[in-house]
């Protein structure tokens, strides 16, 4: 019996060892024994696995039986007599062979999943050597029926096609299941060519082959477009602006300008937009769910609704509008999602929201209040998920102990109070700058705990980091998700936590502004120093990594320029508190803010080569703006 310890993501919900196991012969049969043609492509992507391996593997989807036994070597079956669950499996291995049977084609595929990650830590030394698998039998299946990623396309990164291919093929080995790209404005609508001439938006074409990408690896590409707050990239333009609810604009958190923000719910012009954008986007995919968005109305009843907020209760006009939208997403046969950060201020309107909606119940704080929330929506009998997020958005590097602790609260609780659904959340607010491996770790701790929430209770069980090297840095030597896991705890070393951000993410970024600032307060000297040191450590390691994947050169680069960002970030704090207690800029020597503005010049450079490997180059220049107008800042 194999003594190997199995590291698996997720972790299977049940995993018995029964003796002996089985050794695959050089030119393995795999045996689609139903519905060979929906198996296909999942046998295919088990057929590539063994194939990597130095097998010559072969599908086929009939048996010849030799002495009395099947002349196969690995059976995929659909069978949910034998299992009972939706997208539920069984996986065994035994001197007979390897069976994997599911509950349907999903089963199947999350099973073939688990039986490549079984194949990679027995891989033999030499390609082509002999592959033993431990005797075992697996029983397992969701805890959350929805499994969900969201990427944000719309501040201001958009994916190439091939890397929304690497990804979604990644996240799809982890068992997620739904995948949503956030837009705001970052879909060639016709008509609309003002919107999104600058943003290297995806097309129709695109997605509808993105949909079928997705359909193979059993993920649901659901649409999304905001559709009431959010609306600034749209209301900025004539002729949008006069739909707006304060068109002479306002100061929010999402751009440095003053802006209008939200439309109007009581100008009959905002549905007649939301149907003509409803039925340009939708047709395009096969999803029957739809996330209208609909959160963060900040300005609602503060310009033209003013009068009615006041008769009517700002919730109140806030539930009609969307009603009306909720008409709009049924006419088009879509479940709606919506985010449910405005209707929880009012819970007893909750009862009087359409009963086919799903709420999106969304915090980004390890102590976000879940359970209290959950339990406001589960009574009223709404559907709801819970959206956590990677906490990798305002830091750079990721904030991992945050992310950890609020992806296990959204899986506890979530579970607790009947949540249908768990979307794991990755912003990209101010410029976008944490590249996308940063998200690896958000991204399968959040699939980890959505497919087995046990996990959620017991940190021991999820070695994060071990599981990053094997699962998405195909690191042999062991180190870069340590590196990932360490980095990402940068924010900590300061001794001053922000909420949904870190206090070097602020310094970087605005120089200038005073330190009595509620983002910058409680620096220090000592805890600078100490925080660069530790930022420098952690670099270093990685030279020692070895990764195998393709990109494995990119990937360091991007983790040696977030180090270098959050170092010069440090080396600004510690200039300010050097030159004078209170932190003046100003107070900095003109060679030392040089030297700064200099080093961060260079940073703004590689910022641009390393987005334009991954990103398209729409919102790249909104993106730099941002570190230009901190090197501005150091030069004034």
């Amino acid at each position: 019996m194999s003594t190997v310890q199995l590291l698996l993501a997720p972790r299977p919900q049940r995993l018995e060892r029964t003796g002996d196991g089985y050794t695959l012969p050089e030119a393995p049969l795999i045996y689609l024994a139903s519905r060979p043609q929906e198996l296909r492509p999942a046998a295919e992507r088990l057929a590539l696995e063994l194939a990597a391996a130095g097998l010559r593997p072969q599908l086929t989807a009939c048996v010849v039986y030799r002495d009395g036994r099947p002349d196969v070597h690995v059976t995929l079956r659909v069978d949910p007599a034998l299992v009972d669950r939706p997208q539920g499996y069984r996986l065994s291995a035994d001197p007979s062979g390897v069976t994997i049977i599911g509950h349907d084609g999903a089963g199947v595929f999350y099973g073939i999943c688990t039986l490549i990650q079984l194949l990679r830590q027995h891989a033999p030394v030499a390609a082509g050597g002999p592959i033993t698998l431990p005797g075992l039998r697996i029983d397992d299946r969701p805890d959350f029926a929805h499994r969900g990623v969201m990427l944000d396309i719309s501040r201001d990164r958009v994916p190439t096609m091939q890397t929304l291919y690497d990804l979604i093929d990644l996240l799809a080995s982890w068992k997620i299941n739904q995948v949503q790209l956030y837009m705001e404005h970052t879909f060639a609508y016709r008509g609309h060519e003002v919107v999104w001439k600058d943003a290297s938006p995806l097309t129709g074409e695109e997605i509808m082959a993105l949909d079928a990408f997705c359909r193979e690896r059993y993920v649901e590409l659901v649409p999304n477009q905001n559709s009431f707050g959010h609306m600034h990239r749209w209301l900025i333009h004539e002729p949008y602006r006069r739909l707006a609810e304060c068109p002479q604009g306002i100061e929010h958190p999402f751009s440095p300008r003053r802006e209008p923000f939200s439309l109007c719910p009581i100008d009959p012009g905002s549905l007649a937009l939301l149907e003509d954008l409803y039925g340009q986007l939708l047709p395009h995919f096969s999803s029957r769910q739809f996330n209208v968005g609909l959160d963060e109305t900040f300005d609602l009843g503060r310009c033209r609704s003013a009068q009615v907020c006041a008769e009517r209760g700002r919730e109140r006009v806030y539930l009609d509008f969307l009603l009306q939208v909720h008409r709009l997403v049924s006419r088009h046969g879509r479940t709606m999602q919506f985010w449910g950060d405005i209707i929880i201020n009012r819970p007893e309107l909750i009862a009087e929201l359409p009963q086919d909606v799903i709420a999106l119940e969304w915090g980004y704080e390890a102590d976000h209040p879940f359970a209290e929330h959950g339990r406001l929506f589960a009574a009223a009998g709404r559907s709801f998920y819970v959206c956590p997020g990677t906490s990798t958005w305002n830091s750079i590097a990721g904030r991992t102990e945050n992310a950890l602790g609020n992806l296990r609260n959204a899986a506890q609780n979530g579970r607790a109070n009947g949540a249908i659904g768990y979307l794991n959340t990755d912003w990209g607010d101010n410029g976008h700058l944490q590249p996308l491996p940063v998200s690896y770790l958000g991204f399968l701790a959040g699939a980890a705990l959505s497919w087995n929430s046990a996990d959620a209770g017991d940190p021991q069980q999820l070695d994060i980091a071990a599981l990053l090297d094997r699962y998405a840095f195909q690191d042999r030597a062991g180190v870069m998700g340590r590196v990932a896991y360490d980095l990402g705890n940068a924010y900590l070393q300061p001794g001053v936590t922000v909420p949904n951000s870190s206090v070097l993410f602020w310094l970087l970024l605005y120089p200038d502004r005073p330190l009595s600032d509620p983002r910058l307060q409680g620096l220090s000297l000592d805890r600078l120093y100490h925080t660069h040191g530790y930022i420098e450590g952690v670099a270093d390691r990685l030279a020692g990594a070895r990764m195998e994947r393709p990109d494995a050169d990119l990937v360091t680069e991007e983790f040696r320029w977030a180090a270098h960002m959050l170092r010069l970030a440090c080396r600004i704090g510690i200039a300010r508190l050097s030159a004078d207690p209170e932190g003046a800029l100003e107070a900095v020597p003109a060679d030392q803010r040089a030297a700064l503005a200099d080093e961060l010049r260079g940073l703004i450079e590689q910022h641009r080569a390393l987005w334009l490997r991954r990103s398209r180059p729409g919102g790249l220049s909104d993106s730099v703006a941002r570190l230009e107008r901190a090197h501005a800042a150091l030069l004034a």
